[in-house]
């Protein structure tokens, strides 16, 4: 007979609208949520959505451990199974199975379009790269007269993670912490809460691990929130004071309703190979004239290397400003990281959203050495676009652009 684990009866007993369930390697969590899914089924009116950010196929990925439960539970003869959802043949009840990545950028649509859903399952919560789309389809959880449930489940990232800021930081709830505050319930259980499930072998790994790599097993078994995420591109920077060399070249990147425009001073001490950095702008939603004043204010006369994506905007702003666009092409990123990492980076203070990005700008694929497109890289390409245009030419940044 298959049980809930204790820890996870608030799932059901609890009133609360959120969820958060964290935990390391071998916790039990998704085991337990899973189960939960199929035992909400048989309560009336309950419409289950389970996704992950990337879903190609529910069918050989998710459902086949929704299947080994209801093997498990002798409840095939009420449970009807396809491609994409599971229905319970006495209630009528589904869960359905989505992606919420698509190529096509419609997905949330799609899936605020569902009718009737009860309960949102959003496992692999750590990788939706952000608020604004948890949000949408969070709205969209509304059914009338009966409990609406938002089911995080995740392994803990850093703790500059929009879901530690939102659920922990801002809620004043410690992490590993199992409580309900105000609406949310936090679960966080470990190896150790399932030890009666798990071989003797792993169980020996872990004991190695927890000698060996302390680190790795506090983040990745135990389940705790990182500083700064594991294998950051950049490790060569410290925080410091900004002292110009002569000559400072700012980098700008842009963006607009979601993503910010950003703009940054640089000087490069090339003796000592010392790049000092300074942040002076990260806010979306600013239009040509208002980044015009704020450039126009900043930098003075000084050089400025936009993004060349922006053709027009760079040839608006050229108005209020000395600005170039910057040089790309293939390989561009990967060389403007490379003059970064050959230097040392002493960033201000209170330049807390460059911190923030070199906490967690990663390599999605360290062999290919493809930056990952997780959102903190915004600060961090404006730095490429003006360190690039400095050492690509000596005597670029001497000299005014009318």
């Amino acid at each position: 007979m298959i049980t809930l684990h204790g820890k996870y009866k608030p799932l059901i007993q609890d009133p609360s609208r959120y969820f958060v369930l964290t935990g390391g390697r071998g916790s039990g969590k998704s085991y337990s949520v899973n189960l939960m899914a199929l035992f909400l089924t048989f309560e009336k009116e309950q419409n289950i959505l389970f996704t992950r950010y990337t879903m190609s196929s529910a069918y050989t990925s998710i459902i086949p451990e929704f299947t080994d439960k209801i093997e498990a539970l002798g409840l095939e003869e009420y449970f009807e199974i396809n491609r994409t959802e599971i229905t319970n043949r006495v209630t009528g009840n589904r869960i359905y199975f989505k992606g919420l990545k698509t190529g096509s950028g419609n997905q949330t649509a799609a899936l605020k379009s569902l009718a009737n859903i009860t309960t949102w399952i959003c496992d692999e919560a750590e990788e939706i790269p952000d608020n604004n789309l948890f949000t949408k389809i969070d709205y969209s959880i509304r059914a009338k007269d009966i409990q609406n449930r938002v089911i995080l489940v995740l392994n803990p990232a850093t703790k500059e993670h929009w879901i530690y800021k939102r659920f922990f930081q801002e809620a004043g709830v410690n992490s590993g912490s199992n409580m309900t505050e105000k609406d949310t319930t936090y679960i966080h259980t470990t190896y150790l809460d399932n030890i009666e499930n798990l071989g003797e072998s792993f169980l020996v790994s872990m004991d190695i691990m927890k000698e060996r790599r302390p680190s790795e097993y506090n983040h990745t078994i135990l389940g705790g929130w990182r500083e700064k995420a594991e294998g950051v591109i950049f490790t060569n920077w410290s925080i410091g004071e900004y002292k110009s060399q002569g000559i400072d070249v700012l980098g700008a990147d842009f963006g607009y309703s979601t993503d910010p425009s950003t703009l940054l001073s640089t000087s490069i001490d090339k003796a000592n190979k010392r790049i000092y950095i300074k942040e002076h702008l990260n806010k979306p939603n600013l239009n040509t004239s208002q980044l015009g004043a704020i450039f126009s204010q900043v930098a003075g006369r000084d050089t400025i290397v936009g993004d060349s994506a922006e053709p027009r905007l760079i040839s608006e702003l050229k108005r209020y400003c000395n600005i170039v666009p910057t040089i790309k092409g293939q390989g561009s990123v990967n060389y403007g990281i490379a003059l970064l990492q050959d230097y040392e980076l002493i960033v201000t203070p209170d330049s807390t959203n460059i911190i923030k990005e070199l906490n967690n700008y990663q390599w999605s694929d360290t062999k290919a050495e493809t930056p990952l497109q997780n959102g903190f890289d915004h600060q961090l390409d404006a730095l490429r676009y003006a360190v690039s245009y400095q050492l690509a030419n000596p005597n670029k940044g001497k000299y005014f652009i009318g």
